[in-house]
């Protein structure tokens, strides 16, 4: 019974575990939209942090007033979401949808909310 129940907590848990709730007014993005409109592209946030979407793969979140830069790559998935696998082992994914003012917002999966500008 032990190593059933060890066997259960190694057992990866998806995305049922975010809390993501976009609001009705939110439009969520195709994958290949979602993708043409970062790959590519910077997006700068409200306190002037900057995540940025290299061509091939790689992403960099540099924090506002010189506060460091965190590396990793990222994937475009089908459900308007982007996860990033950071260098130093950590991962993340993150909901990108288009509000009602027609702003890109990033919802983190504590259900947080980060309008960037435009």
């Amino acid at each position: 019974m032990i190593r059933f129940a060890l066997a259960l907590c190694l057992l990866p848990i998806p995305l049922a575990a975010q809390q993501w709730a976009p609001r009705d007014s939110d439009v969520l993005f195709e994958q290949a939209a979602l993708d043409a409109l970062l790959r590519g592209a910077t997006i700068t946030f409200f306190d002037d942090g900057q995540s940025q979407f290299f061509e091939d793969g790689r992403y960099t979140y540099t924090y506002a007033n010189d506060g460091g830069t965190g590396y990793g790559y990222f994937t475009v998935e089908n459900d308007s979401t982007i996860c990033i696998d950071f260098v130093t082992g950590a991962a993340r994914c993150d909901l990108y949808v288009r509000d009602d003012q027609g702003r890109l917002i990033v919802i983190t999966d504590s259900g947080d909310r980060f309008p960037t500008r435009p």
